[in-house]
């Protein structure tokens, strides 16, 4: 379970450095073109990892639903929205949005899905990351919010 832990934080770290690479190149280039970019290079990164394993013997794409391919368009339109708003909203900001977003839509998906867990202690959690979002767009530290004059 820890390595789990573990993967998932690298993870966490890999998208953030992912997401600001992206950003930067989306200034000077676009956000599409962006997103373009890093698909190209990840599709050849994973083919390579693919070719050199012998894993592309299994691959067949018609064995599918088609709904089940829909999350190479989203994952393509996240790349590209997220190139855009990160050098404008940046990083830390963009990514407690696309997290509360995450959240969100993981609670909704949740609660459709009738996969248990507490209701009010997720949407809590999305509060409280929303909140979050709330004091890092302050442009005075909270400490003197928290004071009286």
């Amino acid at each position: 379970m820890l390595t789990l832990i573990l993967l998932a934080l690298f993870n966490g770290v890999l998208i953030s450095i992912s997401r600001a690479v992206n950003g930067r190149l989306a200034l000077s280039r676009g956000a599409f073109h962006a997103s373009l970019c890093n698909h190209i290079l990840g599709f050849l990164f994973l083919s390579l990892l693919l070719a050199m394993g012998g894993g592309f013997n299994g691959l067949a794409l018609g064995h599918a639903p088609w709904g089940a391919y829909l999350g190479g368009v989203i994952g393509a339109l996240f790349v590209a929205l997220n190139s855009y708003v990160l050098p404008r909203l940046g990083t830390l900001r963009a990514a407690l949005l696309i997290i509360s977003g995450q959240m969100l839509a993981g609670v909704v998906i949740d609660r459709l899905r009738d996969s248990g867990g507490s209701a009010g202690a997720q949407i809590l959690g999305v509060g409280l990351i929303l909140l979050g979002v709330y004091l890092a767009r302050r442009e005075k530290p909270l400490i003197t919010l928290l004071q009286r004059p």
